[in-house]
């Protein structure tokens, strides 16, 4: 259940960054910027890094939980290998994340 909850909240959280992230992008490449103006624009913002840390912070949540159940209905994982494929999978997504995080706004 905790995972059900946890799956379905960092989707609620997902939706208005992922519309966010669209509209941004859409309205930005329209005005004629293009990558590097873009990056400058959000290099050393507090406010992109934390829309963009808690953005890869809910989809790994929400990616690892959802990886969990096609290995535990396809592979037929379970148990303790499924716990820890399941955080080693959330742990990666959330170091890429961070890492992008990190290249957008504080290289």
């Amino acid at each position: 259940m905790r995972l059900y909850l946890a799956q379905r909240l960092s989707a609620m959280l997902m939706a208005p960054l992922v519309l966010l992230h669209l509209v941004v992008m859409v309205y930005a490449v329209q005005g004629g910027l293009d990558a590097n103006e873009i990056l400058s624009r959000t290099q050393g913002s507090m406010l992109w890094g934390f829309v963009y840390g808690l953005f890869a912070v809910a989809v790994s949540i929400h990616g690892a939980i959802g990886l969990r159940v096609i290995a535990y209905e396809w592979l037929k994982i379970s148990g303790v290998l499924l716990d820890l494929l399941t955080a080693f999978i959330a742990i990666g997504l959330l170091g890429l994340g961070a890492r992008a995080v990190y290249a957008v706004v504080l290289t």
